[in-house]
């Protein structure tokens, strides 16, 4: 589409679809452009986060526009869910009310926004799209949303990768305090047998031994109760 006039004597063409503006023989690009993730994964229940940026040639002002779109699988039917000009409104009716929050920052080019109790019926098409005047004209990104349920194998990956984080450095602690008080057990025998008597610097020595010993025990307890807690956390 292209139009053509005179304002005070100066011609102008403009052509809407493609963001040119020409002015006096001068041709202005309005460029806004527009991200964001072609597929989103989920779980039920879970909070998701549908991420969108944005980069304008021109300074956000109260003007800016943010409105998001969802169209259901295999429909042609859209709904608006969320709109945003200078504050957040978030759609209070339909199967999105009251789980839709604003997470973005227009200043720094984010209009992303999150999904809270996500269900299966949630899978579809998100839209984002921003208007920022003069810029107005720009691609409008698909995001394809997948929610899915937890599987028992998900979780049980998930309780076994926590139980290695949290066993494996108690397992440690138990071997060295094995290995510490069998030397020590091995050195007194040896010593009983000889009729060896220790000096004072060496009775303050194994006493000094004995309180490392006492708080490696103390914190093998410790660690084994943290082990406990996750585990039951878990479930």
């Amino acid at each position: 589409m292209q139009q053509s006039g005179a304002a005070g004597g100066r011609g102008y063409a403009l052509f809407p679809l493609l963001g040119v503006l020409f002015f006096q023989g001068v041709h202005i690009v309005l460029s806004l452009e527009i991200k964001a993730d072609a597929h989103v994964r989920g779980y039920v229940g879970e909070k998701i986060k549908l991420k969108c940026t944005f980069k304008s040639t021109s300074s956000v002002t109260d003007k800016l526009t943010i409105d998001w779109t969802y169209r259901p699988p295999s429909s042609s039917r859209t709904e608006s869910i969320f709109h945003y000009q200078s504050f957040q409104y978030p759609t209070t009716a339909g199967t999105f009310r009251d789980r839709i929050s604003w997470v973005g920052d227009v200043y720094r080019g984010d209009a992303s926004i999150s999904i809270s109790n996500p269900t299966l019926k949630d899978n579809g098409t998100f839209s984002c799209a921003v208007k920022n005047p003069p810029d107005v004209h720009h691609n409008i990104p698909a995001t394809e949303l997948t929610v899915t349920e937890r599987g028992f194998g998900t979780m049980l990956s998930s309780v076994a990768l926590l139980s290695v984080l949290v066993f494996l450095p108690s397992a440690v602690v138990v071997i060295l305090l094995l290995v510490r008080m069998a030397r020590k057990s091995a050195g007194l025998k040896k010593r009983s047998k000889s009729g060896y008597k220790k000096s004072s610097i060496e009775v303050s020595d194994d006493t000094d031994q004995e309180e490392g010993d006492d708080c490696m025990a103390r914190l093998c307890v410790r660690c084994a109760e943290c082990l406990d807690s996750d585990y039951e956390e878990t479930y």
